[in-house]
């Protein structure tokens, strides 16, 4: 005859060993069972036994149990419940699993194979969709751009560039023409357009003009506001241009 007390409490022993945190007696009255027999509960999760345990996961299960006077010839009582993140749904098709399974096994202590059973469903389950939300986290890391947030742009800033872009654009002119074409009275005077349509402006640090050639000149020519003047647009879409590469650097230097 099965002494069949004994055999559960020897059971009880062995989880108790192997489970250990995940292992507890509970009151029977938060069970869920219709028993006043011990009740215990073994909390699963679908990450693996090496797995980092400091790391949350986002689905924990409780398996309930409570051996019945003539376990294991005949089946324990099993109920599960959601301590975080498991679908009531889930819930029934995985109880409704174990108690096959559990019937299948009569005749020998079966907690832990219920146990291995369960883990590995939760994991079929639950571990795939976690496994893709991380990785949509991660995708979604790689892929955030850092948008560069400079100065707003305003008439009165561009006039501001446009004054200094607008200096800056006849002193690089003026270095280009020799002293004697800008020490010249202005009579003898060229325009930087009339220097440079003459071909006598090569590169940088170009010839000097032979003085002889400023006398043949002999019409006189005046600086016409027109020769400097660029187009509002084209000078708008430059000064953009110049304060999204500044606002890109500044990003990248606080980065």
């Amino acid at each position: 005859m099965t002494d069949h007390v004994q055999e559960q409490e020897m059971e009880i022993e062995a989880l108790e060993a192997i489970l250990m945190d995940e292992f507890k007696e509970i009151h029977s009255g938060e069970s869920g069972l219709n028993t006043s027999k011990r009740c215990f509960q073994i909390t699963l999760s679908p990450q693996d036994d090496d797995a980092d345990q400091s790391t949350t996961t986002p689905v924990l299960l409780g398996l309930i149990f409570s051996h019945t006077e003539k376990y294991p010839d005949e089946p324990p009582l099993l109920n599960v419940k959601s301590i975080r993140g498991v679908h009531t749904s889930d819930l029934k098709i995985l109880k409704e699993k174990l108690e096959q399974e559990a019937s299948e096994n009569l005749g020998m202590a079966m907690i832990y194979t219920l146990v291995t059973s369960a883990k590995e469903w939760l994991s079929e389950r639950y571990g795939q969709d976690a496994d893709a939300d991380n990785d949509e986290e991660e995708e979604s890391t790689k892929d955030e751009v850092i948008v560069p947030h400079g100065e707003p742009v305003t008439v009165d800033t561009f006039l501001a560039w446009r004054e200094r872009f607008e200096a800056e654009l006849a002193l690089e002119r003026a270095k280009l023409m020799p002293e004697s074409a800008l020490t010249a009275p202005k009579e003898k005077r060229l325009t930087g357009r009339q220097w440079f349509e003459s071909g006598r402006a090569t590169v940088k640090g170009a010839t000097h003009v032979n003085e002889e050639s400023d006398e043949e000149d002999d019409e006189e020519i005046d600086f016409d506001d027109d020769d400097f003047e660029d187009d509002e647009e084209d000078m708008l879409e430059h000064y953009l241009a110049e304060k999204s590469d500044s606002s890109t650097h500044s990003s990248m230097r606080a980065a």
